[in-house]
């Protein structure tokens, strides 16, 4: 009788431990589970205002405005485009070296 009631008492200690370490471990991982969730509000707000950000940005006046400032950018107009032409061989296929035609010269 000594003998099941040591082992009972052993399995009772074993289990009494096991139950703690598993308490533990479960609220251990429920605080890491808090704290993502956290970080993924943070992130998500993040996300929406770079969105928004990007979207002002983005406006076609603001682009062209960057464009003219800093990139010194002109819209083109037939008096400062280039064409390029290909010169055809006498069997009809393009040569190796393409010219460049003057603006209002015949393509």
């Amino acid at each position: 009788m000594t003998r099941l009631n040591l082992l009972l008492l052993i399995a009772l200690l074993f289990s009494s431990v096991w139950l703690v370490r598993v308490s533990h471990e479960s609220r251990t991982l429920f605080a890491d589970l808090d704290k993502a969730q956290g970080e993924e509000r943070l992130l998500d707000s993040e996300f929406e205002r770079l969105r928004s950000e990007k979207q002002s940005q983005a406006t076609p006046l603001r682009v062209e405005k960057a464009a003219r400032e800093r990139l010194k950018m002109v819209p083109a107009s037939p008096a400062v485009t280039e064409y390029v032409t290909v010169a055809r061989a006498p069997s009809g296929a393009p040569t190796a070296a393409p010219t460049l035609a003057q603006p209002g010269a015949p393509r």
